[in-house]
């Protein structure tokens, strides 16, 4: 298949062999809590998600993820993230995008005390938050479409809601939940293997929506020995009884510039740093427009912060409701969307659009 010529996976010839025996289908990117509401959405969707590679069309293996090369499609991206919860994307970035990014992150990292919490976060492990106020040059990684675009996909999925005796469809916003540079140093351990949907307290029955697609892009080269971010292939379809276990996990390995994209409900975990350098990362995620973000973009970019940034970016924090009314502020006696406050004039005859429409 195209896109996939030079893939590579990796795990051992067992796990070859499995990736080519029939799979369960599974769709919680395309139902919302197994309505039937969404047959044909769910029939729509699956059409137009790509077939996974048979084992043949991969030219290496070594430990557990896919690698897509960066013209692969968002097709290519859904397909390999519905089957393993998580996709590696060779070259996200190019060098000259990653090198002004590093130039502004390293700058930044400088200036860090490490963390104080033996248990996650970690004690020889500096974390950047509020990335977006601090760098433009995150922001190609917010609008890649093989992030953006995929990150769609998979969250904004119609609802459908009674207004009165009318049946109406409503499709959520996405929004930045978090962004942090996270440089683990030599002799931090791994981090308990966890959701990042935790935040929320999700739960995961089958068929069930997803409120996360997390990134992280490799500002330094990931390898197993510095810590490349652990993941369990696979996990995403598990319930919410089952744990997770060590020897299930596989180290994310990619070269800086390239990037992890993962769910919500895949398990993962920063891994230990056994050389004698620091790994950097930068996370961000694009969650479900109507949650409570993870990271308080309103504290650490006010208004008159907010207004120096690129209009999509003001949106992408959340200064942008989410239909049919999440997250309006009141002037004037109006219930009226947030980016009026970012803005020198609007029209005061209009309120937050609900975003809804008549079903079909």
């Amino acid at each position: 298949m195209r896109a996939f010529s030079a893939v590579r996976q990796t795990r051992s010839n067992r796990l070859l062999s499995a990736l080519s025996a029939p799979q369960r289908p599974f769709h919680r990117f395309e139902l919302t809590h197994g309505r039937r509401d969404h047959s044909m959405l769910v029939e729509r969707l699956t059409k137009s998600i790509s077939p996974i590679p048979s084992a043949h069309d991969y030219l290496e293996t070594t430990m557990g993820l896919t690698t897509l090369e960066p013209n692969a499609s968002v097709d290519d991206v859904l397909a390999v993230i519905e089957r393993d919860g998580g996709v590696i994307i060779r070259d996200l970035l190019t060098a000259d995008q990653l090198a002004r990014l590093k130039t502004d992150l390293d700058r930044l990292l400088d200036d860090l005390g490490f963390g104080v919490d033996p248990d996650f976060s970690g004690v020889k492990t500096r974390r950047l938050g509020s990335v977006l106020r601090h760098t433009r040059h995150a922001d190609p990684v917010v609008r890649h479409p093989l992030y953006a675009e995929t990150a769609s996909r998979i969250l904004q999925i119609p609802e459908y809601l009674w207004f009165g005796e009318d049946r109406v469809e409503v499709v959520p916003s996405k929004q930045i939940g978090v962004t942090q540079v996270i440089q683990i140093h030599p002799g931090e351990g791994d981090q308990p293997l966890h959701r990042d949907d935790a935040v929320w307290q999700w739960r995961h029955p089958e068929g069930g929506r997803q409120a996360r697609v997390q990134i992280m892009l490799a500002v330094s080269d990931f390898t197993a020995e510095n810590g490349g971010t652990l993941v369990i292939p696979g996990s995403h379809k598990w319930d919410d009884e089952r744990a997770p276990k060590r020897d299930e996990a596989v180290p994310t390995e990619m070269t800086a510039g390239s990037a992890l994209i993962w769910i919500g409900g895949t398990f993962h975990a920063g891994g230990r740093n056994a050389s004698d350098a620091p790994r950097t990362g930068l996370t961000m995620s694009w969650d479900l427009g109507y949650l409570r973000q993870e990271e308080n973009h309103y504290l650490t970019m006010p208004a008159d912060v907010a207004r120096a940034l690129p209009e999509d970016i003001q949106r992408a924090i959340g200064y942008e409701a989410s239909p049919p009314f999440m997250g309006w502020v009141e002037i004037d006696g109006v219930m009226r969307d947030p980016h009026v406050l970012l803005e020198d004039d609007f029209d005061r005859n209009l309120q937050a659009t609900s975003g809804m429409k008549a079903a079909t």
